[in-house]
């Protein structure tokens, strides 16, 4: 069954709950999570005037083609309150897909592998807890080494609860 790699993240509001919560829609309408990260505290990335998220990487085992769970996961950050009102700024629930396997695609809903992904210290620190010899399909190198190759340095931090 296929892989996806999610990151899910949250700034507003009681950011735990909002994860938890979205875990649970998630297996109740893609899949099952067989992986997760800890919780990662992580400075805005882009947009940087707003609360810090609070970020989490999972593995998701669906049977959902991609555009299919890409759909799904913007109903369910409709769903948790989520509004799309200014570009990269605070959101109750964010679901990107970052990797499905060692799949590439690029439609104008979805790009695979996250086009950003390897250039996001908040994104690949959760990956590399979850998936570390995972290869980026197109770059050829793993999580681990997209990481120690990674230039941007904004705040990672776990989070202690």
């Amino acid at each position: 069954m296929p892989i996806a790699y999610l990151l899910i993240g949250s700034n507003l509001g009681n950011r735990a709950q909002y994860l938890e919560t979205a875990c649970e829609n998630l297996q109740q309408a893609c899949g099952k999570i067989v992986k997760q990260s800890v919780y990662y505290e992580t400075a805005p990335w882009g947009m940087t005037n707003q609360p810090a998220f609070l970020n989490q990487a999972l593995a998701l085992e669906t049977q959902l083609a991609p555009a299919e769970l890409m759909q799904t996961l913007l109903s369910i950050e409709t769903s948790m309150g989520r509004t799309r009102t200014i570009k990269l700024g605070p959101r109750t629930i964010d679901l990107d897909i970052l990797q499905i396997d060692q799949l590439v695609m690029n439609t104008p809903l979805l790009q695979l592998p996250h086009p950003a992904m390897h250039q996001r210290r908040f994104a690949l620190i959760p990956m590399v807890d979850i998936a570390p010899t995972l290869l980026h399909p197109i770059l050829q190198q793993t999580m681990t080494q997209l990481l120690a190759n990674c230039t941007d340095d904004s705040d990672v931090q776990k989070k202690i609860s």
